[in-house]
């Protein structure tokens, strides 16, 4: 018996050192599907994780508000961001919600593949807007004494896809830098488990 409440223990405790452990893809995780102009994307959410940024994108997602949006700044390197604007450089303001409280603090990274919401230079600003990093963004994180950008979800299927969207052309318009010259729509998101 002590054999198996050893194994049992050890199991707990390698689980618990885990990143991500604790919101592994299975575990009943919300999924959202992004539909896109160049292919699928899938992203697992982690409300255990960030339950205020999750259950605003949920929102914002069973709202259709994503839909006809595109991803307007593209940084190769980087990341890609989309859910705030149309294809002709607006602000999609019909439908847009107060900005929510920062959950930078969460344990969670920018690493690649992650999906974080982007905010202005005020902590609490994040609305709509989140962004997917392609590359480890360890600056992006929360430290003790500075909030980050909240990581909340990351891409389970469709990461070729996110790659493809960082290579395309961009250039400036209208005051933006890094839009795409051909612009890269979210065609429609929805819930696909919850």
């Amino acid at each position: 018996m002590t054999f198996w409440r050893s194994a049992l223990v050890g199991m707990l405790v390698l689980g618990l050192g885990l990143p991500g452990a604790a919101t592994a893809a299975g575990k009943g995780n919300p999924m959202v599907l992004l539909s896109t102009s160049m292919g699928d994307i899938k992203v697992e959410l982690y409300p255990d994780k960030a339950p205020v940024t999750v259950k605003n994108f949920l929102d914002y997602v069973k709202a259709g508000y994503y839909n006809g949006t595109i991803f307007h700044r593209v940084i190769p390197g980087f990341m890609i961001q989309g859910g705030g604007l149309t294809a002709d450089m607006q602000d999609k303001r019909e439908g847009q919600k107060a900005p929510i409280k920062n959950e930078s603090g969460n344990g969670l990274k920018n690493d690649t593949g992650t999906l974080a919401m982007a905010r202005t230079n005020v902590p609490d600003s994040a609305t709509s807007q989140f962004f997917i990093n392609v590359k480890d963004n360890t600056f992006l994180n929360g430290e003790k004494d500075k909030p980050g950008y909240a990581v909340f979800g990351k891409v389970v299927e469709g990461m070729d896809v996110v790659k493809k969207i960082e290579q395309v052309k961009t250039a400036s318009k209208g005051g933006n830098q890094n839009v795409p010259v051909d612009p890269v729509t979210i065609k429609s998101a929805k819930v696909v488990s919850e």
